[in-house]
């Protein structure tokens, strides 16, 4: 089993949780930063699920589609370890952005 680089957060916030996101292991496992983000419509029996999905951007579709790939971490987490996610977590459901590359900014992705 691979180690994530990432540490679950433990700390107290003063914040109430915004819950959990899907995280690929580029991100988590060989510490890219998140390059695309887009949050899901949460749906009504989901536990705690914030709806976002992050990735590092370079994924295949066959990658994404394996379950393999991925985890579920604390938003927060993700958040700590790109913060330049932060400015961006309270986008409505349906949003989808990708990084400006060499920046920490995002942009919205046009349909």
């Amino acid at each position: 089993m691979k180690k994530h680089n990432i540490k679950h957060n433990t700390a107290p916030t003063e914040e109430p949780s915004m819950g959990l996101c899907l995280v690929s292991n580029l991100i988590t496992l060989e510490g890219k930063k998140v390059g695309y983000m887009y949050r899901e419509e949460i749906e009504e029996d989901s536990e705690n699920d914030s709806g976002w999905r992050f990735l590092a951007g370079t994924e295949t579709e066959d990658y994404v589609e394996d379950e393999k790939n991925s985890k579920v971490f604390e938003v927060e987490t993700i958040a700590d370890f790109d913060p330049a996610i932060l400015a961006y977590l309270h986008l409505p459901e349906g949003s989808e952005l990708e990084r400006i590359e060499g920046s920490d900014t995002f942009r919205m992705v046009e349909e």
